[in-house]
């Protein structure tokens, strides 16, 4: 075995298992170490001082469970606290960059679209690097700000009234400026992947930031030689800072399997 450690990934609360499960159908045997700030979701509506604490007491949670590696699963602190994040000890990635690489190979017309938390679309940081990669893109955005609690009630099914009326909401501006490539700028955001379809139409191209996010890390971990090489499954931990009862039930649809809740542990984050 190359390395058995466990990859450390957090985000606010449950958006960032799109990731986690886009890690495990590429490296089966790797051990995770997960943590959903569910005590304090969501971060976009926060001040970045704020998000760059909450960011920096979640990565020194990882840290203390001897992770080889440390992915924020998600697009705010992606976005705002990544300068933190590089000063890690060990090696750090973060769902921004591959989504921004993978939205400007993908489009076509060179009209990229851009949902994200309040304080991803204030930061910039998408369409900074959309620019220097293809510096005549027209770039639309629009913050969701309600995408993430209704993904945290369990709401994101494509026949819920609601979900599709919220949906038609944020996107419509995006819709009519004729992107063809749109990026889902928060891990939670491919939970909504279906209704966002629906309402964008076939030709737009959604890009989920876990799946190009989750190729980073295999490349990354193969080429120095980081991989766990055991041919079994690996061990999947998870932590949440509040109750784990909700985070399970949610936890087993999204990922597609079981996540009972004796494998769910609560801690207090900001008292480690």
């Amino acid at each position: 075995m190359a390395d058995a450690r466990p990859i450390g990934i957090f985000d606010s609360g449950l958006g960032g298992l799109t990731v986690v499960k886009e890690i495990i159908k590429l490296m089966p045997s790797e051990n995770i170490v997960y943590f959903g700030d569910t005590g304090r979701v969501p971060y976009g509506t926060r001040s970045n001082e704020t998000i760059k604490r909450y960011a920096k007491e979640d990565e020194e949670f990882l840290l203390s469970r001897s992770v080889k590696m440390v992915v924020a699963a998600c697009g705010t602190v992606s976005s705002v606290a990544s300068d933190m994040g590089k000063k890690l000890p060990v090696p750090y990635f973060e769902v921004v960059s591959p989504a921004a690489k993978e939205a400007v190979k993908s489009t076509k017309n060179k009209k990229i679209g851009i949902l994200g938390t309040n304080a991803t679309i204030a930061s910039g940081e998408h369409k900074r690097q959309i620019l220097e990669l293809l510096p005549d893109a027209k770039v639309y955005t629009a913050g969701c700000t309600l995408f993430v609690p209704l993904v945290e009630e369990g709401w994101y099914k494509s026949d819920d009234v609601v979900v599709k009326t919220t949906v038609q909401r944020y996107l419509e501006d995006i819709k009519k400026a004729g992107v063809d490539t749109l990026i889902l700028g928060c891990t939670h955001y491919p939970i909504l992947k279906e209704v966002i379809g629906e309402y964008m139409g076939e030709g737009v191209t959604l890009i989920n930031a876990g799946v190009s996010t989750a190729k980073s890390v295999k490349e990354y971990l193969t080429e120095n030689d980081m991989l766990n090489e055991s041919n079994e499954e690996g061990k999947r931990e998870f932590y949440v800072s509040d109750k784990v009862g909700s985070f399970c039930k949610t936890a087993s649809l999204l990922l597609g399997v079981e996540v009972e809740e004796e494998k769910a542990t609560q801690v207090n984050i900001g008292n480690l």
